[in-house]
């Protein structure tokens, strides 16, 4: 966590001590934990919502063809097997180009 982020959540922590207060009771409550054992979970989500957001790139700016294939792969597994096919009209060039509007 860089300076800036510590800064950040330190202000936010003061700004809103009873509602972090209150999360904290609470989350103890329905867990049956004790406050001590919530804080640094609380903790570590408030730090993750307070940092500025860090556009991500696509994965296909910033993998390697390898992780790209991979990543195919994975998305290929992961489909329903039991999608219907399209009809071969359906993928016909006279379906494209259709002129009856």
């Amino acid at each position: 966590m860089n300076n800036q982020t510590k800064e950040l959540l330190r202000d936010f922590q003061e700004s809103h001590k009873e509602e972090i207060e209150t999360i904290t009771q609470v989350l103890a409550r329905i867990t049956t934990k004790s406050p001590d054992e919530i804080k640094p979970h609380l903790d570590a989500m408030l730090e993750q919502l307070v940092q500025p957001q860090q556009v991500q790139r696509p994965l296909y700016e910033t993998a390697t063809p390898e992780e790209l294939a991979q990543a195919f792969r994975e998305w290929a597994e992961n489909r329903d097997r039991n999608t219907p096919l399209l009809s071969d009209y359906a993928v016909s060039r006279e379906s494209m180009y259709d002129d009856e509007l």
